[in-house]
Parts: C-alpha cells; structure tokens; sequence
C-alpha cells in the first residue's frame, strides 16, 4: 500500500497548499512568551488576547503576511544609567505568529490593561449552486 501525501489526493483537487499550511503551521513554534488566550466572541468571530505588560503600542506591530498573522514586540532599551540591583524583568523581543483560514479578516486590535486584544471575523461564504452547460464534441 502506497502511501499518499494530503495535498495529492485524487479526490482533494485544488488543496495543494493544504500541506504547505500545515508545515508552516508546525513551524511556528511553541515558545511560551507571551502567554496568549483565543476565544470565540460569536458564530462568525474570534479574539486573540496576549499578555504584553510592559509594552507600549509604539513597540507592538501587528502584519498580515500570506494568511499569517505575526505579532511582534520589541522593548526599547532604556537602561543606560540606571543601576539594577535585581533585574527581574526583561526587556525582550517576541514574535507570535497565527496562521489564518481563507474567509477570516483581522478587525481592529486594541490595548487594555497589559492586554493586547486583536479581534478576527470570518466572512459570510457566498454559496452559489452554479450549473455547468454540457457542450457537445
């Protein structure tokens, strides 16, 4: 029995991307900073919430890259002349990264509390039944 790639399937026509999806969705990583929570808001929409305490939104961007979204975060180091007895704290980089079905659109994105907040909603399909004339040879 040979064994078959998802993407090449004979029944699965046009799904060649499936599997690229599904690689670059295991390449994302499974870092644990920032901690982050995804919710289902309604039928037709999600929130991504991740945990940035101590970052400002000037050093927060958030992209839309081939159906991915990436969130990065980069503090801006200002500790020259300061003295830490203890740093506790650290002023790091992230990158957080959501891969996104065909229909979902990002909405707005919104800070509160520490909380970055980026509200996803999935568009209505249009389902059409579409006839197909049969043209003779």
């Amino acid at each position: 029995m040979t064994k078959m790639a998802l993407g090449t399937h004979p029944f699965l026509l046009g799904f060649e991307q499936l599997e690229r999806l599904v690689e670059r969705t295991a390449k994302t990583g499974n870092e644990g900073y920032p901690p982050y929570n995804i919710e289902q808001t309604s039928e037709r929409s999600y929130r991504i919430t991740l945990a940035v305490a101590g970052f400002g939104e000037n050093e927060l961007s958030i992209t839309l890259e081939d159906n991915q979204l990436v969130i990065r975060g980069r503090q801006n180091e200002d500790s020259e002349g300061r003295v830490f007895l203890h740093r506790g704290i650290a002023a790091r980089q992230f990158q957080r990264s959501f891969v996104l079905a065909d229909g979902v659109d990002v909405g707005e994105a919104l800070m509160e509390n520490g909380l970055l907040h980026v509200d996803l909603n999935r568009a209505i399909p249009d389902r059409v039944v579409q006839k197909i004339a049969i043209k003779k040879g």
